[in-house]
C-alpha cells in the first residue's frame, strides 16, 4: 500500500479552502447537517452492519452505536459550529518597530490535519465540521470496527461538497488497516498535525511511531475526591452522573477517592450506582463498609491494577484517604492529566485542590462528564488534549489554527 498520491491530493485540495469565504463554509456545514438528518437511515444501516460484528458486551459498543437521537445531536453540533465566529484572520499581536517595520500576527489554518480514532463514528462528522470551519483539510483514519459507518458518513459529506463545487479531497478517509496508520504517521510534508483519539495503547503507539507533529488526546483516568466537608446529596448525584452517564467516554469517572471521615456515608453515596449495576473495586476500609450492603456479585476487593485503570465500563474503584494531601498524592500517581474533581463545601480545600492538581480540567462540585467541547460552548471538539505543549483540554476551532507573521516595510534594510 502506498498512500503518497492520496496525501498529495489532500495537500493540494487544502489550498483551495483558502478561497472559500466563511459564509460559504457555513452554508456548506448547514447543508451537511441537513443531509445527516435527511439521510440518517443510510448511516444507521451502515452502523448496524458494524454493530453486528461487535459483542454487545464490549465496552466500545456504546461508542460505536449511532441512533436517531445521536445523529440529530451530531447535526445540531454541526449547525452550532457553523454559527460560531471564524477562528481565521484574527490579529493576535500588532506593533511597529523603531525602524518603522509594521508587524502583525494573524491566525491561519494548520493546513492538513490527520485524525486517528477507534470505534467512534461520530468523530468523523465532528472532525470534518471543525476542520472545514477552520480552513483545514482532514485525513481520517478510523478503526475497522466503525469502517462502514465512516465510509457512509464521508460519502455523504462528499456528495454535499461536490454539490457546492468543493474538492471532496479536503476530507479523505483512509483504509482501516494498520499499514495505512503507519503511512499516515510518516506523511512528512503532507500532514501538518496528527491527533490520535482513543485509548492509551493507541496514543502510545502514535507518540513513539510518528514522524509528524502529534497532539495527544483521549486517554482519561478520572478521579473524584469526596472530601470530609462534602454534601452527601450533591455527591450522590455527581458521582452517579460522572460514572454512569456514558461509561465508554474519556471523561467518565474511574476512581472515587473518599475521606475516611465519610466512610459512614459510603453505603448511601454509592446507592444510585446500584440501578446501573456498577462493579466496585473497593480498598480494605471501603470493602469492609460495603460488605453486606452492596451486592456481593458487584463488590470486589481492589488490587494494585484497580487504580490507574480507564475502565470504559460500569466499573469503579474506591480509594480511602486520611487527608486532602493523600488524595492529591493518589491523583499525582494515578491520574492521566485529563479531568479530576473535588466535592466539598470548604472553599479553601477546593482552591488548594484546583491549584495543586495537574490536569487539563479540574472541577469543584461538578461532574467530569462536562469535559466536552460542546458543553464548554466550543461547538464541538476534535479531542481532549492531555499534554501541556500547545492546546490543553477540549480542542475546538481556535486550537486547530496556528499563526503567521505579516511584516510590512518601506524599503528598510538590516545593518
Amino acid at each position: 500500500m502506498n498512500l503518497t498520491e492520496t496525501f498529495k491530493k489532500v495537500k493540494t485540495a487544502s489550498k483551495s479552502l483558502a478561497l472559500l469565504t466563511d459564509e460559504k463554509r457555513n452554508e456548506i456545514l448547514m447543508a451537511v447537517a441537513e443531509a445527516i438528518v435527511d439521510y440518517k437511515e443510510r448511516i444507521l444501516a451502515a452502523n448496524e452492519k458494524d454493530l453486528a460484528k461487535m459483542d454487545i458486551k464490549n465496552p466500545l459498543y456504546d461508542r460505536l452505536q449511532l441512533t436517531v437521537k445521536r445523529l440529530d445531536d451530531i447535526a445540531a453540533d454541526m449547525r452550532n459550529v457553523a454559527s460560531l465566529p471564524t477562528p481565521l484572520g484574527h490579529i493576535t499581536k500588532q506593533k511597529t518597530l523603531p525602524n518603522g517595520l509594521r508587524l502583525c500576527r494573524v491566525s491561519v489554518p494548520f493546513g492538513v490535519i490527520g485524525m486517528i480514532y477507534e470505534a467512534r463514528p461520530n468523530v468523523t462528522f465532528d472532525v470534518f465540521s471543525l476542520c472545514f470551519k477552520s480552513g483545514n483539510a482532514c485525513v481520517l483514519k478510523g478503526g475497522s470496527d466503525a469502517d462502514l459507518s465512516n465510509q457512509e458518513s464521508v460519502e455523504l459529506i462528499h456528495e454535499v461538497l461536490e454539490r457546492y463545487g468543493v474538492n471532496p479531497d479536503v476530507v479523505t478517509l483512509l483504509p482501516a488497516t494498520h499499514e495505512a496508520t503507519g503511512e499516515m504517521l510518516n506523511a512528512v510534508g503532507y500532514i501538518d498535525l496528527c491527533i490520535p483519539r482513543g485509548g492509551r495503547r493507541l496514543i502510545d503507539f502514535v507518540r513513539t511511531t510518528a514522524r509528524i507533529p502529534v497532539i495527544e488526546t483521549g486517554a482519561g483516568v478520572v478521579n473524584t475526591y469526596f472530601d470530609q466537608d462534602a454534601d452527601l446529596n450533591m455527591g450522590k448525584a455527581i458521582i452517579c452522573n460522572a460514572k454512569t452517564r456514558r461509561v465508554s467516554v474519556c471523561n467518565a469517572l474511574d476512581c472515587l477517592i473518599l475521606h475516611e471521615k465519610r466512610l459512614g456515608d459510603l453505603i448511601e453515596l454509592v446507592q444510585p450506582l446500584l440501578k446501573h449495576k456498577v462493579t466496585i473495586y473497593a480498598d480494605a476500609p471501603a470493602y469492609q463498609i460495603l460488605t453486606g450492603h452492596y451486592p456481593e456479585i458487584l463488590l470486589q476487593a481492589a488490587t494494585y491494577d484497580s487504580f490507574g485503570t480507564e475502565f470504559m465500563d460500569y466499573k469503579m474503584a474506591i480509594k480511602t484517604v486520611s487527608s486532602l494531601e493523600e488524595a492529591l498524592q493518589h491523583i499525582d500517581q494515578y491520574g492521566s492529566g485529563h479531568s479530576e474533581a473535588i466535592i466539598t463545601q470548604n472553599e479553601a480545600t477546593a482552591r488548594k485542590f484546583q491549584q495543586h492538581v495537574d490536569a487539563a480540567c479540574v472541577y469543584w462540585n461538578a461532574p467530569t462528564s462536562f469535559t466536552d467541547g460542546a458543553q464548554f460552548g466550543l461547538g464541538a471538539e476534535i479531542g481532549i488534549s492531555t499534554q501541556k505543549l500547545g492546546p490543553r483540554g477540549p480542542m475546538a476551532l481556535e486550537e486547530i489554527t496556528t499563526y503567521k507573521w505579516l511584516i510590512e516595510g518601506e524599503g528598510q534594510v538590516r545593518s
